[in-house]
This record gives C-alpha cells, sequence and structure tokens, in this order.
C-alpha cells in the first residue's frame, strides 16, 4: 500500500480530527498545566528475514496514535491511544484532571532553529517486495560461496517511516518525518566440530538504495565472515588487571552504556547517577571530551527535533577531562534550572519522554593508533563488542568481548573467546593513558534501552588505551 504523498494526512482525517481541533484540544486539555504536548504519531515499518537459505519471516505494520502528557512542578500525567479522534483526546484529557493546577510560571515553548537532518522520503515504497527479497538471497548465495566452513548464515533487511506532530497548548507545533533502515548479516562458521558466529550490520536514517549497493553489502559479509573465521581460532581469554586497546568505533558502546546513561539528566536530578553534583569537576584523564550530537545528518540517533519539540544540538558533556553537563529533557532541564539540550526520547506514543541519549561519543585525540599499540607489553585489543549490564548508581559495567586479541610486547597475537571487561564508568576515565586520532561512528545499529522504553541511537569513539582494567577470562 503507497502511503500518502502529504504525511500530515495519516495524522488527520476528516471526521476524526482537524490540526484546528487539535490546537484547541491540546490548550483545552493541557491549559492547568506547567508544560506538556499533544505528541501524535503514525508509522509504517516492515522486517524481512532470511534464514537457512529462505524467507523467515516479512513482516509489514501500520499503526498510529497518540500520547497526551501534561506536567505541573514534578508530577506528570500521561495518557495514550491508537485512535486518533478528538474524542480519543478528550477522554485521554480527562487523566490530567488528576494533577494539581500549575502555580508557577508555565513553560516557554521549545525554540525553532532546527534543521532538517534527513529525507522526508519513505523507504518502505521504493524498493519492490521482490528486489528486497532477490538481495537477502543475494546476501545468502555470497556469504557461503565464501568459504567453505560456513555453515549458517542469517540475513535481516527492515525500514520504519514515521511521522510525528507535537502539538502544544501555546499554539506551538512542531513536525518530523523520520525514516529508518537496517542490514544485519550474521555467518556462523564451523570447522573440526566447532562453530563460531561472527556478524556485522548498517544502517541510517534513509532510503534502501545505500544497502541495495553491492559495496555495502559484501562489507557486511566480509566483516561477519572474518570475525566468525577469527573466532574459530581463538584461545581461552586470559583474567586480571590488565592494559586494554580498544578499538574505533562500535567499542564506543562501553562509553554509552558506562559513562552516556549516568550523564543523562533525571538520574542527576534524583542524584542517583555516580555523577550526580559533580559539574566542574575532573571526572576523566586530560584529553577526553565526550559529547552527544543529535545534528549529524543521516545518522541513525540523529533527529531535527526530539519529542517534545526542541531542537537537538552538540552537547559537550565532559571537556578536557571536566565535567560540564548533562543531557536534559523539557522536565528535568526546568526542574534543575537550565536549558533543554534536544534529548527528550520516547519511543512511540505509547511512552512519556525522558532525557535519552542521540550520538554519544568520545572525540579524538593526538595519538597514532600504532604507537598507541606499541605501548601494551601485555594485555589484549577489543575491537567489538556485544551485551553489557551497567549500574547507573555505581557506574560499574561488565561487557562481553565479540572479537578480542592478545597483545605481547606491542603485537597483536592470538584472537581469545570469553573474555570480560568489568570496571566502572567514573574510574575508567581517569586511566586512559591514550587517545588515538581515528574517531570513528558505529555502522548505525544501535538501539539504546532504558525504563523499558527503546530508541536508535549512535556510538562512537576513537582507539583508546586504558591501563589498569579487569578482563575476566576463562583461562
Amino acid at each position: 500500500m503507497t502511503l500518502s504523498t502529504d504525511p500530515r494526512s495519516l495524522l488527520y482525517r476528516p471526521g476524526q480530527l482537524s490540526p484546528d481541533e487539535a490546537q484547541a484540544l491540546a490548550r483545552e486539555t493541557l491549559g492547568r498545566c506547567d508544560d506538556g504536548e499533544l505528541f501524535l504519531q503514525f508509522v509504517a515499518s516492515e522486517t524481512f528475514g532470511f534464514d537457512d537459505g529462505r524467507l523467515k519471516t516479512a513482516d509489514y505494520s501500520r499503526e498510529s496514535g497518540f500520547g497526551l502528557r501534561g506536567v505541573t512542578g514534578e508530577m506528570t500525567g500521561f495518557a495514550h491511544a491508537n485512535d486518533i479522534s478528538a474524542a480519543a483526546i478528550r477522554r485521554a484529557g480527562e487523566t490530567l484532571q488528576l494533577l494539581d493546577p500549575a502555580t508557577g510560571t508555565v513553560a516557554a515553548p521549545p525554540r525553532l532553529n532546527n534543521r532538517h537532518l534527513y529525507t522526508d522520503a519513505s523507504p518502505l515504497d521504493a524498493v519492490p517486495f521482490a528486489e528486497k527479497v532477490k538481495l537477502l538471497e543475494s546476501i545468502d548465495a555470497a556469504a557461503r560461496a565464501r568459504d567453505p566452513r560456513v555453515s549458517q548464515v542469517s540475513a535481516s533487511l527492515s525500514g520504519s517511516w514515521s511521522v510525528v506532530e507535537i502539538v502544544r497548548a501555546d499554539g506551538f507545533i512542531a513536525t518530523d518525518i523520520r525514516p529508518l533502515v537496517r542490514l544485519n548479516v550474521s555467518i556462523v562458521a564451523e570447522s573440526n566440530g566447532r562453530r563460531e558466529t561472527g556478524s556485522f550490520g548498517m544502517g541510517g536514517r534513509w532510503l534502501y538504495d545505500r544497502l541495495f549497493e553491492e559495496e555495502g553489502w559484501n562489507k557486511a559479509i566480509d566483516e561477519s565472515l572474518n570475525q566468525a573465521l577469527t573466532n574459530l581460532e581463538s584461545v581461552d581469554a586470559p583474567a586480571g588487571e590488565m592494559t586494554v586497546l580498544l578499538g574505533p568505533g562500535w567499542p564506543g558502546v562501553l562509553l554509552h552504556e558506562a559513562v552516556g546513561h549516568g550523564l543523562e539528566g533525571d538520574f542527576n536530578r534524583k542524584g542517583t547517577s555516580a555523577f550526580s553534583g559533580r559539574i566542574g569537576e575532573r571526572v576523566g584523564a586530560p584529553g577526553i571530551t565526550v559529547v552527544d550530537d543529535g545534528t549529524i545528518a543521516e545518522r541513525r540517533g540523529s533527529l531535527s527535533i526530539d519529542d517534545e519539540g526542541t531542537p537537538t544540538g552538540e552537547t559537550v558533556l565532559i571537556e578536557d577531562g571536566i565535567l560540564k553537563g548533562y543531557m536534559q529533557d523539557r522536565l528535568n532541564a526546568r526542574l534543575m534550572g537550565v536549558e533543554p539540550t534536544g534529548n527528550g526520547r520516547r519511543e512511540d506514543y505509547a511512552h512519556a519522554p525522558m532525557p535519552r541519549m542521540t550520538n554519544t561519543f568520545m572525540r579524538a585525540g593526538p595519538d597514532d593508533p600504532a604507537e598507541l599499540l606499541s605501548r601494551v607489553k601485555d594485555g589484549i585489543f577489543a575491537k567489538s563488542f556485544g551485551g553489557g549490564q551497567v549500574d547507573i548508581v555505581s557506574g560499574k559495567f561488565v561487557f562481553s568481548c565479540t572479537e578480542a586479541y592478545k597483545v605481547k610486547d606491542g603485537k597483536i597475537g592470538a584472537p581469545i573467546k570469553g573474555a570480560t571487561l568489568i570496571g566502572d564508568g567514573p574510574s575508567v576515565l581517569t586511566r586512559v593513558e591514550g587517545i588515538g586520532n581515528d574517531l570513528a561512528l558505529d555502522e548505525g545499529v544501535g538501539t539504546c534501552g532504558k525504563g523499558g522504553q527503546s530508541v536508535p541511537a549512535g556510538v562512537g569513539q576513537p582507539t583508546l588505551l586504558i591501563k589498569g582494567l579487569t578482563v575476566g577470562g576463562t583461562a
């Protein structure tokens, strides 16, 4: 089914709701509140999964709904429905009557200086169904032809197209149209009874055409296969406190989890973060600068406006090792007496916004990555990570490596399996002894979870040399 050439018509339908009615309902339901918004959304999405040489899944969905949020002081009232109609919004407004009437100054509307960071076009209708299936078939055939040790190939293609509109009681209206695509390849290699896996993905806020370029999907095959074959040769990981060299790009997920969440405004307002109350203090080694930037064109974590209507920006969190600020939505910014940073995000219309990261990364430093490697006398090189866990209060984290190597006297040695990195965000930043000049962002596959909500996010970093990090191993 072809999507409308007028995106707003998917939110406003005759007999259901008009733009004028939406504004009137926002004034009616939110007039007693300090802040809040009517969030309207339409989203179409699809996912194709190819496994064991055949198409296993082909899902397509279309959904629309609204979320109505009112804020008074520290109290929030929220209601949602998958029926965008004046009657449903008015019923949702009854929930906000439970809030105390506003007694303070009503919050000013978001500023209007955002930039358009991605196309309005939908990726879903641009490529026929048969071509999408053919791409996955080609990936499967090419991967199996690469090496006789390939025993299983899984590939998935997904895309979504979302239209959101934010309507406020003060007359503010903002609309954003958000495309998102992703390709993932996973390969299982088998030799002498041993099986290992490698995976690679790519994506962003663009159309499918880039994923159909042979150079792109062949890179996904090569990276996945190389990782699987490398892991076939892996030996047990060493254990203990040692020097760790982190590769550029995706290893920034450790920074995202161990440090990034601790710099979100809600945790710091409530005093539950290891970074609470430390603005102006040294929290990292000299040279460490960490930013959250939602304005990078077409990146997976980027947004022209956040889900409260605030334009995203480049927020410097840590500069030269000194804590400078936190990521803020409107609620926490107002209560902390600072400006919103464009980090109010929600999974969809059925969720209230909260402070969330966009693209969070450490800036490049002055060091040659090869020289950093030469400094490692006995340690490991961690090239890629899988899952991890972090405790926001203490900052303690545990991350598993999906591709890592022993390092001896500045030389990369045998690949290792079962390696985990253990530490805490605040102290790991103080143990950084070298920052590479090779900053890289991830390939566009990150998804961040918080408070039961998932949103697309980006990570990145240069090569990092860290002394005294605990490695959990099996050797």
